[in-house]
């Protein structure tokens, strides 16, 4: 028909991003809920900064070793050493810790906690004490655990990123004693976050934490 035809080309679809292996989750709450007792700008640098910066290393040594991307955050704490063992119990630590932390949490536990914290440690008093005294006293960046040990309640700390499920033992909450889980509100004050962090913690998960537990634990 003495037309001339330009013939155009499909444009290339663009490129298909590959799902990470390792993610951040969502916190459980707004990042504002926990006032005053933890600040949005702590919760910004502490999960926006810190905790996705563990997830990212994890995915960019999982880029490099694709077996890393194979097991999963529990596995690799139960038998990964280093580097890798590090991000990975970063990550999950972080993310038990969000959720041991409630802006309805704080007072005493009930139920089936609350028997158990005063058959083992005395009474609820006894146990504030005391995971008071070795949260405000762990030497260097760390965690403090209520566990299940041996059929019993324990107080763990761990160096680091120490986990408890490495060593067989059941976390049931946490307090993060890292410096910045507190330093931003709390200066060096380790002592006066500790005491705040009381007011937020979830008797809720812990309960569910001992429930899910306890067939194993044989408590």
């Amino acid at each position: 028909d003495g037309v001339h035809r330009v013939t155009v080309a499909n444009p290339r679809p663009p490129p298909t991003t590959m799902a990470k292996p390792f993610s951040l989750p969502t916190l459980p709450w707004p990042k504002d809920a926990l006032k005053p007792n933890i600040s949005p700008e702590t919760i910004d640098f502490h999960y926006g900064k810190h905790h996705q910066a563990y997830v990212n290393k994890l995915n960019d040594l999982a880029a490099a070793d694709p077996a890393i991307a194979s097991k999963s955050l529990e596995e690799h704490i139960r038998t990964s050493t280093g580097v890798v063992f590090n991000q990975a119990a970063q990550i999950w630590n972080h993310t038990f810790y969000w959720n041991s932390l409630s802006p309805s949490g704080g007072g005493a536990p009930t139920g089936a906690l609350a028997d158990a914290i005063d058959r083992d440690f005395g009474s609820f008093d006894k146990f504030k004490e005391q995971f008071s005294a070795a949260a405000a006293g762990h030497f260097g960046s760390g965690w403090v655990w209520l566990t299940v040990k041996g059929g019993k309640l324990s107080i763990t700390q761990t160096h680091d990123a120490g986990c408890p499920i490495r060593d067989g033992e059941i976390p049931l909450l946490t307090c993060d004693v890292w410096e910045h889980a507190y330093y931003v509100d709390y200066r060096n004050a380790r002592p006066e976050y500790v005491k705040s962090w009381w007011n937020l913690v979830n008797w809720e998960f812990a309960n569910k934490n001992l429930a899910a537990a306890q067939p194993a634990a044989r408590l």
